[in-house]
């Protein structure tokens, strides 16, 4: 029995007859060994007994439970023409002696109409390396091979590191977090607050000195905000920062294959920084051209899709933020949030994850754009090579073959939808 709404399938499912028996059966031989009834040793009591003190109701929540499977399985053998496209949503409708009557939500794909994917007016930025690029790029490799050499003499300048102790005083007394011993400041890092650093220039080593200012209105202490204090400072150490020079040391230091010279240098530079501007204008090319599909792109999407694919996000943040050692536990205390928050935030995201899919999707069908089995157990095989993975486990990994051959039609469509584009 079905009951039907667009993409919205109602179906019930009665599990009856042997089936329901059997599965009686064995919800009490799970039950029963948790059962003491005087007379009988625990786990032994015979099923007549049980069933006078416990009701024959208490074996039908296991039983329900352990058929639900069997139940769903059947339904896609008896309606094969429905593929759902998020997890079914299960009611119980009914369950007695007789059997178990399960009531499934099914929700299939929406009907998706694109009325245009061609000639979009979307072009690919064309990619230029300016000399500047290239210099400003020479400056960060420089800047990474900079030494550090302690000035015997002179004084502190404003780009040297300044090893001092300070101690920082509100009307005379000490307050915390305002101490600290052998530190090295970057002057003109803005580490500190505005005032510390600029007040540094000009000491020499071993001079202490009181450097007077006050923190910012907005600072996070609400007994240090806007109040005036003063910090006693004392520099142990300067250093100055010696970028080294274009020469044989530093392209030998700098370990680049052909790289010798400033010019194959900057040849080499020119290369990489091309490559990644190529990219970077690749992904919005890409961006713009899915965004102008969704625009000429009409469906319903079910809020289940949306809700199922805002679920994957948020999987998919949560793995990002264990990487760097935070759960989301503490990412809601730090930022005073919580899931439903996280949720809301990526449910546009989401929306338009599900819209490009389905227009993608539906391209792919215009196109009738087809992958071989064939065709996805070679892709199979580089991409385990490629991450040196056996390629059963990568499958494992990847979620299986078909999702293979499902990632490469989406790639040949988005590829088709390129050369429309262009």
């Amino acid at each position: 029995m079905s009951k039907e709404k667009k993409n919205v399938h109602e179906i019930e499912i009665k599990m009856e007859g042997e089936t329901w028996k059997k599965a009686l059966d064995k919800s009490f031989k799970k039950n029963v060994k948790n059962v003491e009834i005087k007379g009988f040793r625990k786990g032994k009591c015979p099923r007549d007994i049980y069933i006078k003190n416990y009701g024959e109701q208490s074996l039908y929540g296991d039983a329900v439970d352990d058929l639900l499977q069997d139940a769903y399985t059947r339904l896609l053998d008896e309606n094969k023409e429905l593929v759902p496209v998020v997890q079914p949503k299960v009611d119980l409708k009914n369950v007695d002696d007789t059997g178990v009557t399960y009531l499934f939500t099914i929700i299939t794909k929406p009907d998706v109409i694109v009325k245009k994917y061609k000639d979009l007016g979307v072009k690919k930025e064309e990619v230029e390396v300016t000399d500047d690029e290239i210099q400003h790029e020479i400056g960060h490799l420089l800047e990474h091979y900079t030494d550090l050499v302690v000035k015997e003499d002179g004084e502190v300048e404003n780009g040297d590191i300044a090893v001092i102790d300070f101690e920082g005083l509100k009307d005379g007394v000490p307050f915390d977090g305002g101490k600290g011993e052998n530190y090295s400041l970057e002057i003109g890092s803005n580490t500190f607050i505005p005032g510390f650093e600029e007040q540094l220039i000009g000491m020499k080593k071993e001079e202490e000195k009181d450097v007077a200012l006050s923190f910012p209105d907005d600072y996070g202490v609400e007994d240090l905000a806007g109040q005036p204090v003063i910090f006693k400072v004392k520099v142990h150490e300067i250093k100055t920062k010696e970028k080294p020079e274009l020469d044989e040391d530093f392209f030998e230091d700098l370990d680049m294959e052909g790289v010798n010279s400033e010019e194959t240098l900057k040849e080499e530079l020119k290369k990489n920084i091309k490559a990644q501007k190529e990219l970077d204008a690749e992904n919005i090319y890409l961006d713009q051209l899915l965004e102008a599909i969704g625009k000429n792109t009409e469906v319903d999407i079910p809020e289940e899709m949306v809700e199922e694919e805002t679920e994957r996000l948020l999987r998919r943040v949560e793995s990002s933020l264990n990487m760097q050692g935070v759960s989301l536990d503490l990412y809601y205390q730090m930022t005073g949030s919580k899931e439903e928050d996280l949720k809301n935030q990526l449910e546009k995201e989401a929306y338009q994850n599900v819209l490009y899919r389905l227009a993608l999707e539906e391209v792919m069908n215009q196109e009738k754009i087809e992958v071989t089995m064939e065709e996805a157990e070679e892709e199979a095989e580089k991409l385990a090579e490629k991450y040196q993975m056996e390629k059963e486990d990568f499958l494992t990994e990847f979620g299986g073959i078909e999702l293979v051959q499902y990632d490469l039609e989406m790639r040949k469509t988005i590829e088709l939808l390129k050369e429309y584009n262009q």
